[in-house]
């Protein structure tokens, strides 16, 4: 077998190649959902497929059940699938693993098993060598357009421009929350018979033009101290965020910036920082930001605004602003951001 990416597993599948065993894990939940079901629809005849189709959750089966669903023989069908779930809740010793390794050793080949593991784990090594393994990462931010426009496209929903842009700019890369906001918008919309303005946009997901998370950090980082705090209570008041998420993009911004000083101060020409930017972008991988060429051109814009010394006193002052936050007697989320962004306003002095 072998290891694949999301978009290799799709033109494996486009060329009607389906192995016996695959093995979906990563950090991207929404896309493995998206691999089930491409997986399925090319395993499984539709018109057999009520008959064909198991899923399971890993906890609930136990050996005996897990033989039985692999090794049941297609009905008025070539081929049957089977997903099982939240692989990563398996202990080592269980029988249900060790009943799935046997498995693995002969698959039946009328069967297509597909063994999804949640975000957030390590892959099993043992599953990567003896499956068909796909990674499932994030996508990188271009990506993340394309595949709104998709998920649009697929809910019969046309979105304007400014409004696309807007829907980013307020829930960012994350797939889950783009799904339910585009399903939000695409009910509100009455079957594609308009497109979706900014306006809709603004209404549904609660914010408005000038008052998104990237609007904090740039207000931020280009050290606007007063419009950044200023900003923080109408953010905060938006469906899904809160001050951790806050702190946790002013963070990545701060990094940047330093990683774009440190640049400056080794020598880097200013013609040619953008680039080296963008490419330690490209090798990390980062998750969350927006589009990598405009990341890389804002932190080469503030790294001409802030000093190296300033900039790691910012890093401190925001670590110590995330001990707040994450400390179980604190309740003014607000106000530990306002005294954050504040605090950078004065730290020219400080550290003079």
């Amino acid at each position: 077998m072998g290891a694949l990416t999301f978009d290799a597993l799709l033109r494996s599948l486009k060329q009607g190649v389906v192995d016996p065993v695959y093995y979906l894990h990563g950090d991207e939940d929404v896309l493995k959902d998206e691999a089930v079901r491409a997986l399925v629809e090319r395993a499984v005849d539709p018109a057999a497929r009520d008959f064909n189709f198991d899923q399971r959750s890993a906890p609930e089966l136990d050996a005996e059940a897990f033989h039985a669903l692999v090794n049941t023989p297609p009905m008025l069908a070539a081929t049957r699938a089977v997903v099982v779930r939240g692989l990563e809740q398996l202990k080592k010793t269980a029988k249900l693993r060790q009943e799935l390794l046997r498995y693995l050793e002969s698959p039946n080949p009328t069967t297509v098993l597909v063994l999804v593991q949640a975000a957030g784990e390590p892959p099993d090594a043992e599953l990567m060598r003896r499956t068909t393994a796909v990674a499932v990462e994030p996508l990188p931010p271009a990506r993340v357009e394309r595949w709104m426009a998709h998920r649009a496209r697929q809910l019969a929903l046309t979105l304007a421009p400014e409004a696309g842009a807007l829907l980013l700019d307020a829930v960012g890369s994350d797939l889950a929350a783009l799904a339910r906001e585009l399903e939000k918008l695409a009910a509100l919309g009455g079957g594609g018979s308009r497109p979706a303005t900014r306006e809709d946009v603004a209404a549904l997901v609660g914010v408005r033009r000038g008052e998104t998370l990237q609007d904090l950090v740039d207000a931020t980082l280009e050290r606007r101290a007063a419009d950044a705090a200023r900003l923080v209570p109408p953010i905060l008041e938006q469906a899904g965020m809160s001050g951790v998420r806050m702190l946790a993009a002013l963070g990545t911004h701060l990094v940047g910036t330093a990683l774009a000083r440190a640049e400056i101060d080794q020598g880097s020409p200013r013609g040619r920082l953008e680039a080296q930017l963008l490419s330690h972008l490209r090798a990390a991988r980062p998750y969350g930001l927006g589009s990598w060429e405009g990341t890389s051109a804002r932190w080469a814009r503030w790294a001409e605004q802030w000093s190296a010394r300033e900039l790691e006193r910012a890093l401190q002052l925001a670590r110590d602003a995330d001990r707040a936050l994450k400390s179980s007697t604190l309740s003014d989320e607000a106000g530990t951001i306002v005294q954050l962004v504040l605090s950078f306003a004065v730290l020219e002095r400080e550290v003079a």
